[in-house]
């Protein structure tokens, strides 16, 4: 027998199903959130932060109409879970600066620039000697410099934490070690099951970043497995550095370097198809520092780093999983790759709102949730 029956099923409990179940629980549906480990303990709590559609988004395709559409409700989403979470985020929208050291490459980077201003990305060339003002101890002599003022960072540490606090005061059911193993559509419900236990729901939502493909899958309209994922590991470094030192985000070529309010600077990063193999590679974590501080040779006194590493949701095509299945209750919310903490905004807006307007998923609800 099911051990409870809430309106909706939030699998994963990242930053990108801690938004929608939190969205979910504002409408006034009933909402239960499992995940395997603790909420937050994966991709959200190894990732860096970057919130930056100008580092990442290159041609107009989905990845770059939602980023800019997700970078722009940031604020509001952090002003929103600060308030009601009483407690402070780490955000930060103070720009970007991308550096080519290469003659040949600049009229490339000209090109992408250009690109990028038609999707609502826009850029402008900075003076080496302004970015020197604002940064000291930068190597070598660029040939050019071009600065993302919407760029901006934020600590996903700080924000799982705050949605944790506003997801328990809306009324969102947490459970912790609870990792699904299969989802069963029934007739009049979704049914989830962790081998031992069961949920039944009016609907489901898949959020379990690479994990998510994983989970098994049955019933009318479902179908055969859910649409596969990929873990792609990435590491990480950090060092502690003084406040206020590198007071925008820095990048070169794969490597980029952005600070938090205390000062610690995380630099980065790599990536790996190496499945879920945990253990960080020394190796890997040296090339990091060594281009680290090839672009700020003042890290090399910095002392010894922090290394981390985190397993980022890919899927084979490399384009999220932001839909419902057809013809059933469930919705998947996976896929982000490297963008899943800029995306937690309008992913959290597109699916919660299709929950709460779907007719299909109204009609199983008590009419109080309605």
């Amino acid at each position: 027998m099911p051990t409870s029956s809430p309106d909706v099923v939030v699998i994963g409990a990242g930053i990108i199903g801690g938004s929608i179940a939190w969205r979910l629980a504002q409408s006034g549906l009933r909402v239960t959130m499992v995940d395997a480990g603790p909420m937050g303990g994966e991709a959200s709590w190894a990732g860096a932060g970057m919130l930056a559609p100008g580092g990442e988004m290159e041609t107009r395709d989905i990845w770059s109409d939602l980023g800019v559409q997700s970078l722009a409700l940031y604020p509001a989403f952090v002003d929103e879970l600060e308030h009601l979470s009483g407690t402070s985020i780490d955000f930060q929208q103070r720009g970007a600066a991308e550096i080519v050291f290469s003659e040949q490459d600049w009229p490339a980077v000209e090109r992408r620039a250009a690109a990028q201003r038609t999707m609502g990305i826009p850029s402008v060339p900075l003076a080496i000697s302004k970015l020197r003002g604002r940064v000291a101890g930068l190597a070598g002599e660029p040939a050019g410099v071009l600065f993302y003022p919407q760029d901006a960072l934020v600590d996903p540490r700080d924000v799982t934490r705050a949605l944790k606090i506003a997801c328990t005061a809306a009324g969102v059911e947490i459970r912790e070690g609870w990792r699904v193993r299969s989802v069963q559509a029934q007739a009049d419900s979704m049914v989830i099951s962790n081998g031992q236990e069961t949920i039944a729901a009016g609907a489901a939502v898949v959020a379990a970043g690479a994990w998510s493909g994983e989970i098994a899958v049955a019933g009318e309209h479902m179908p055969p497995s859910l649409p596969p994922t990929l873990p792609v590991r990435g590491h990480l470094i950090g060092y502690n550095l003084e406040a206020g030192s590198i007071p925008l985000i820095v990048r070169s070529g794969h490597t980029y370097l952005l600070q938090r309010r205390n000062g610690f600077t995380i630099t980065g990063t790599s990536s790996e198809t190496v499945g879920f193999e945990r253990p960080v590679d020394s190796a890997i974590c040296e090339e990091i520092a060594r281009r680290a501080i090839a672009l700020l040779p003042t890290l090399a006194d910095a002392g010894p780093y922090i290394s981390w590493n985190g397993f980022r949701p890919a899927t084979p095509d490399m384009l999220p999983e932001i839909r419902r299945v057809p013809g059933t209750r469930l919705w998947l919310a996976y896929g982000h790759y490297r963008n899943g903490i800029l995306l937690a905004p309008i992913t959290s807006r597109i699916v919660s709102q299709e929950i709460i307007s779907n007719s299909e998923t109204a009609r199983t609800l008590p009419s109080a949730h309605r």
